[in-house]
């Protein structure tokens, strides 16, 4: 069997290209995006979707990061982990100067995985676990409406970062990196057909 043509920027079928919708949105913020190999492999891959529209993100996919010391090290920056956790200070209060008059932009690193994916890839990678913890407002809820959140407030990783920068560089606004996502999950609902996503999704 042929396969179908594929875009080589959003990896999407040709005849399903999203490039056209995905933003170009600069942030004083650095984000760092580090992916569990398996969700490169993922249809729905939310974390190339941020690494295409944002200037200032990398998308670094691997399980073990021997470069990991070289990128937290930039001294431009102060380096904090989006990942619950007990010890997690609030997005809101992380925009403030950590220690003194310290006015560095964050650089926000991104764990892109399932949660159990997402823990191995901090205990692979001990310099994750060192880095100060940062958490979204709690409340939230998700449009990714193809996937059944495995806790309450989770997000995909997309959503994650869009809702961290929202905080983070407010007044600016990073809605428009949802725009590819949502006509993505349109479009796979369109495939599968309305009444197998009624049947196996209705109510995720």
């Amino acid at each position: 069997m042929l396969r179908r043509a594929q875009c080589a920027r959003c990896l999407r079928p040709q005849t399903h290209c999203l490039c056209a919708l995905i933003p170009q949105l600069a942030s004083r913020t650095r984000v760092l995006i580090l992916q569990h190999p398996d969700e490169a492999k993922h249809a729905l891959n939310t974390a190339r979707l941020a690494a295409l529209g944002l200037c200032n993100c990398e998308l670094i996919v691997a399980e073990q990061l021997p470069q990991l010391a070289g990128l937290l090290g930039d001294s431009t920056y102060r380096a904090c982990l989006l990942f619950p956790g007990s010890d997690a200070q609030p997005l809101s209060a992380a925009k403030q100067p950590l220690a003194g008059n310290d006015k560095r932009p964050l650089l926000l690193v991104v764990p892109d995985g399932t949660w159990r994916k997402a823990r191995k890839l901090l205990y692979l990678n001990p310099l994750l676990e060192a880095l100060p913890r940062v958490a979204l407002p709690e409340g939230l809820s998700s449009r990714y409406r193809l996937r059944k959140a495995p806790l309450p407030g989770a997000l995909s990783t997309l959503e994650a970062i869009v809702t961290a920068l929202n905080v983070l560089e407010a007044p600016q606004p990073f809605d428009a990196l949802l725009k590819p996502f949502e006509a993505l999950i349109e479009g796979q609902i369109r495939a599968m057909g309305a009444d197998t996503f009624a049947r196996n999704h209705a109510g995720v």
